[in-house]
C-alpha cells in the first residue's frame, strides 16, 4: 500500500521531468501555477501524465482545486 508521502514523491518527480526541472525544485507545499509559471492547458497535460502514472481518473476540476502538490496527492491517494 502506498503512503502519502511515497504519492508526493512520485507526483514531485513526474512534475519535475514533465517541466524539465531539478529534482527538489517543487515542494510538496508549492503552489505549482505560480511556482512554474503554468496556465491550465499546462496543468491539465500533467493531470493526464499523472493520472496514467497512478491508474487513476482525475475530473478536471480537482486539479483546478489543488493549488499545491500536496493537496493533489491527497486527491490521488483517496483513489489508490
Amino acid at each position: 500500500m502506498k503512503t502519502l508521502e511515497s504519492t508526493i514523491e512520485e507526483i514531485l518527480d513526474l512534475a519535475a521531468a514533465h517541466f524539465q526541472l531539478q529534482k527538489g525544485a517543487l515542494t510538496a507545499d508549492d503552489d505549482f501555477f505560480e511556482k512554474l509559471g503554468i496556465d491550465s492547458l499546462k496543468a491539465l497535460d500533467l493531470l493526464t501524465q499523472l493520472e496514467r502514472h497512478f491508474r487513476i481518473e482525475l475530473p478536471d476540476y480537482e486539479m483546478q482545486g489543488a493549488s499545491n502538490v500536496r493537496s493533489l496527492a491527497e486527491r490521488i491517494h483517496a483513489r489508490l
